[in-house]
């Protein structure tokens, strides 16, 4: 088995981040590769290992996939046996639907609160498109706590590629310092206190490139 993981600056890449928790949740070996995403040379070392010139790119005996939902997919097929999906059908097909939104929506959200894990301060002023994304993750957040996660601190109880989904919206909302109903609260807390997230969170403190 050889699975090689490249990803971009720890602090910024969100993306990045939801490949490398669901490896991180898979248990198995792997070799890490950071290309800055803000150097001079950051385009041509990204086109080195990825044909989109994007992160995350994860390198397999099978090939390169270059999609973080991808990403998570190969991994919950190839280890079935760490569940990074939840247990039953019905908990699956929220927790991939909730992916999938994540994935292709809140772009609201996104552009005006990209993450940022050494920032601590609110935005002077937050759009209504944002508030409205804001909103529509809380209570998706609930929606996924009440059917599905009441044995455990996660989405779906047990820590799966839906929390590695969520886990940068949650340093978002800490990051800028963003007032949440206290079920949304309690899983950013969760979030921050995964050990996995932990590690990602600490090593990008220690990072001290700057965005542009």
């Amino acid at each position: 088995m050889s699975l090689t993981l490249v990803i971009g600056n720890k602090n910024y890449s969100s993306w990045s981040l939801r490949a490398w928790l669901a490896l991180e949740l898979a248990q198995v070996p792997y070799e890490e590769i950071l290309v800055s995403l803000y150097g001079p040379q950051s385009r041509q070392r990204l086109l080195q290992h990825s044909p989109t010139g994007k992160v995350p790119v994860l390198k397999t005996e099978d090939g390169v996939i270059w999609d973080s939902l991808a990403i998570a997919e190969y991994l919950a097929e190839r280890f079935p046996e760490a569940h990074l999906w939840p247990r039953g059908q019905a908990a699956r097909a929220l927790a991939r639907s909730a992916c999938a939104e994540m994935h292709s929506g809140f772009v609201a959200l996104r552009s005006h609160m990209p993450m940022d894990l050494r920032r601590s301060q609110a935005l002077a002023e937050v759009p209504a498109e944002v508030q409205a994304d804001i909103a529509r993750v809380c209570a998706l957040w609930l929606e996924c706590r009440q059917r599905h996660g009441r044995d455990g601190d996660f989405l779906f109880g047990h820590a799966s590629i839906a929390d590695a989904f969520f886990a940068p919206v949650a340093a978002r909302l800490r990051s800028y310092r963003v007032a949440l109903p206290q079920e949304a609260q309690a899983y950013v807390d969760s979030i921050y206190q995964w050990p996995a997230f932990q590690r990602w969170y600490q090593a990008g403190l220690q990072e001290t490139e700057n965005n542009g």
